[in-house]
């Protein structure tokens, strides 16, 4: 698939690919006087609130930063306690998203998740992997740097003499996908910490203070409504875009 510098992507109200960096769960607990571990709970079911709703308003991709390479620097407990709320809910949810035709995929490093998690993450993409709703994306021991490397690996593996965007991009994680149009990051922060570096290099970005377990439908219609806002150029001037994409 053509990246963003290689072609102008096709112009849509609603963004096709949406990718989220769910920030703010220790936070929203913190302020309750409650463990960090309650506010992990509380993002999953914003997050299953959240798949929904994209999922009716037409969204095809949604992509999801659950745990960062550099995440494996937490607490031990608090590592413990994430991975098995994943597995989880691989388990409760994963024939929901079946039943609603959604596909989900996972990418990162698996090689240091344990081997029931690596299982329930194969058995997963299996059952959905025919499914043409939505999918989802779950990014878990994912770095951009770390996907940026392990394509350039296979591409050179594979027999490539000279890098290019084309046999790179081949084998980037989401290297079948269009890239994100529209890129949320809840919490306050306002950086991208290592997610999809190579992706994320024409997509809007957003940014509000609202927590994750907060972040609701009407903060996604903010989101949404920042996004329509945009004069989306890709290096080309206002007076080239056709009139209804052009903004004041």
């Amino acid at each position: 698939m053509k990246s963003s510098t290689q072609a102008v992507p096709t112009h849509a109200d609603v963004p096709r690919h949406i990718a989220i960096i769910m920030d703010g769960n220790g936070r929203w607990a913190k302020k309750r006087l409650l463990p960090r571990v309650m506010g992990h709970k509380k993002g999953l079911a914003a997050l299953e609130a959240l798949i929904a709703e994209c999922a009716r308003m037409g969204v095809a991709y949604l992509t999801v930063f659950a745990f960062s390479t550099e995440n494996w620097r937490r607490p031990a407990d608090e590592v413990g306690f994430l991975m098995n709320l994943f597995l989880q809910s691989l388990q409760k949810q994963v024939a929901r998203l079946h039943e609603n035709g959604l596909r989900l995929q996972v990418v990162g490093d698996r090689s240091r998740f344990a081997p029931d998690i690596a299982a329930g993450i194969e058995a997963a993409e299996a059952l959905t992997a025919a499914n043409t709703g939505l999918t989802l994306t779950i990014a878990a021991d994912y770095g951009g740097r770390w996907d940026i490397l392990q394509a350039a690996n296979k591409a050179v593996q594979q027999g490539a003499e000279h890098l290019t965007e084309d046999n790179l991009s081949a084998h980037l994680c989401l290297g079948n996908m269009p890239e994100p149009d529209l890129f949320i990051r809840t919490g306050g922060e306002q950086r991208i910490s290592n997610f999809l570096l190579w992706q994320l290099a024409y997509t809007e970005l957003y940014f509000t203070d609202v927590l994750w377990p907060d972040f609701d439908s009407i903060a996604l219609q903010q989101a949404m409504a920042s996004f329509h806002a945009r004069e989306r150029r890709f290096g080309r001037t206002s007076e080239q875009l056709p009139p209804e994409q052009q903004r004041p």
